[in-house]
């Protein structure tokens, strides 16, 4: 039987029930997880390690995959073990962490992506220019704006959400800690918040999607009048690539935080969540990798060189 709460410390409800066809569907998900954490790692090194994607649109796309790794490490592990134990409760300063390590990711992905299609935009409409518009100190600074950005909006709903008082019963419909889910558990008046959290939303999703949208705009412009089909083809490929990335990671997103109250749904919403935690981050390298012919190429490079390095040693 599962353990009750007798402190202050939450539980969670979990996405998963002990059925057989949830076991199963439990072990997939803990499969896919498993799969993106090795492919983001895999990503990360091959970026890391071969001088070819020593450049600014592949070390975004390096912060991309640390992202999507650390999203990955801050729920399932807790899932699993809440999952596989029976005991799911977590504390409110545990609770708080996932809170904020959520946000702080999500947010500085949202960004992220925006410095990415910008990227793309230079790449392609000013590619003479490209080192100019385009430098690694400029490289740097979007990406820490991308992680400060996220980290002040994750500190800021985490320590809010948990300075109200809750409930007696502390279960949360979920299967880690979410802001707009334990923000109904509160017994005061979360309007204020609400609203706050909802101009938070719009700053931090629909001004970088907008950004995304002119971005692509302005390529999808510029790539209609390109006289060589080469040209065409690859500009079509990579941007193609960036733009089912934004699709998986606004569409979820904007659903979970930015729908009306009267329209929320405790089931919808852990299905939605589970979709950006856990498939889009295993979903992301691959769409890269496999559209992408100079990560392909670094990753044939570096398996040729291990199996050489294999044959020496034999």
């Amino acid at each position: 039987m599962e353990k009750r709460n007798t402190t202050s410390d939450f539980i969670l409800l979990g996405i998963f029930k002990h059925t057989r066809p949830h076991l199963f569907l439990f072990m997939m998900v803990l499969t896919m997880a498993i799969a993106s954490l090795m492919a983001n790692a895999l990503m990360l090194l091959l970026i890391l390690l071969d001088p070819q994607l020593h450049r600014p649109m592949y070390f975004l796309l390096s912060q991309l995959s640390l992202m999507d790794m650390m999203l990955v490490s801050s729920i399932v592990p807790k899932m699993a073990a809440d999952y596989l134990t029976w005991n799911k409760s977590i504390s409110p300063a545990g609770c708080g962490l996932q809170i904020f390590v959520s946000l702080t990711l999500g947010g500085g992905e949202s960004f992220l992506l925006a410095a990415m299609s910008y990227d793309r935009y230079v790449a392609v409409c000013h590619p003479l220019r490209y080192p100019v518009l385009l430098n690694w100190r400029l490289c740097i600074q979007m990406t820490l704006g991308s992680w400060f950005l996220g980290a002040a909006d994750g500190l800021m709903q985490a320590a809010t959400t948990l300075s109200f008082p809750f409930c007696s019963a502390h279960e949360i419909d979920h299967f880690f800690c979410e802001a707009p889910m334990l923000v109904r558990l509160a017994c005061a008046d979360t309007s204020a918040f609400e609203n706050v959290m909802y101009v938070c939303c719009v700053l931090m999703l629909l001004i970088p999607f907008s950004l995304i949208l002119t971005s692509y705009s302005l390529i999808l412009s510029a790539v209609l009048h390109m006289r060589s089909q080469e040209a065409l083809k690859k500009a079509f490929a990579t941007c193609s690539s960036h733009l089912a990335v934004v699709a998986l990671f606004y569409g979820p997103a904007i659903f979970i935080y930015m729908r009306p109250k009267s329209y929320r749904s405790a089931n919808h919403d852990k299905v939605v969540s589970a979709f950006y935690t856990i498939f889009t981050p295993v979903l992301n390298p691959l769409i890269y990798s496999l559209r992408n012919s100079e990560v392909r190429e670094a990753l044939k490079r570096w398996l040729g060189k291990c199996a050489d390095f294999k044959y020496q040693q034999t």
